[in-house]
């Protein structure tokens, strides 16, 4: 389906998502399932067991047939629905068009830079993506895709030709820590960093440290290296924290010293511009 897109959320002013203030359209879905995601709600698709109906404290959720409708205009917004759910998931997710989607930035789109396209997984509604690309530059927005890489853009041309620019998670270098955090290897996304950088579409390579559980170290060391000749792409490295991380990991975030010294590893080893959050 190229027509719609499944909107887990729309936040209409960011600071965090790409340069500049944008607009960000998080999607629903993900193949994977990260042990510190903090959006888990939005890896799977909802099962319709009713549960948050139960839990909710205004009445926004009903069951019709097999599916739960979510009233918007009830809604509190206190997110007990996704507290509940055992099926990282959301009952408040939408089939939008591009048309729907713009309407709702309708109020942010002269105050934005930009759109920018993440999750889930957004890459998993490349062709409708780049309908909505098309018509973000149309306005005279940037546009920019958040992924994490699950997905060979070399396979998806009419999105790699839309976006200006991507953010890619390289969340550990060595294959089977990858998997263990995620459930799937990392063979797409070190081949989507090489072809990004070749296609000058990089903007940006984040990668969440985690210390005594990820390869922080050999990650930061090769990232950094793929960097060296591209002075425009920077490195993010990012504190694991454990807000809305579920279930609660029992790992301890980094110290600043910790950061700082990968920070400078990366630029001995070559990265042009790192920055830590």
């Amino acid at each position: 389906m190229c027509d719609r897109g499944l909107v887990n959320r729309i936040i209409p002013f960011s600071c965090v998502d790409g340069p500049g203030n944008r607009s960000a359209v998080f999607f629903q879905g993900c193949d994977f399932h990260c042990r510190y995601c903090h959006n888990p709600e939005t890896q799977n698709l909802c099962i319709g067991c009713g549960r948050c109906v139960k839990e909710c404290p205004v009445g926004a959720l009903s069951m019709d047939g097999d599916q739960v409708r979510w009233d918007s205009e009830i809604c509190c917004g206190c997110d007990t629905c996704l507290k509940v759910c055992t099926n990282s998931s959301s009952p408040k997710v939408r089939w939008m068009s591009v048309d729907e989607i713009l309407k709702e930035l309708d109020h942010a789109l002269p105050f934005i830079t930009g759109v920018t396209v993440s999750g889930g997984e957004c890459t998993r509604y490349d062709r409708f993506i780049a309908r909505l690309f098309d018509r973000v530059h149309q306005l005279g927005k940037t546009a920019f895709c958040d992924t994490n890489g699950q997905r060979l853009f070399g396979q998806m041309p009419e999105l790699t030709a839309a976006m200006d620019k991507a953010m890619l998670d390289v969340k550990a270098w060595d294959p089977d820590i990858h998997r263990r955090l995620t459930g799937q290897g990392n063979e797409a996304v070190l081949k989507n960093l090489d072809d990004l950088l070749k296609l000058g579409k990089l903007y940006e390579v984040r990668t969440v440290v985690i210390p005594d559980y990820l390869d922080n170290e050999e990650t930061v060391r090769q990232v950094s290296r793929k960097l060296t000749a591209f002075s425009g792409v920077r490195y993010k490295l990012i504190k694991y924290r454990p807000w809305g991380v579920r279930p609660p990991m029992k790992v301890q975030s980094p110290t600043e010293g910790y950061m700082k010294d990968l920070m400078a590893l990366a630029y001995e080893n070559g990265a042009p511009e790192v920055v830590i959050t």
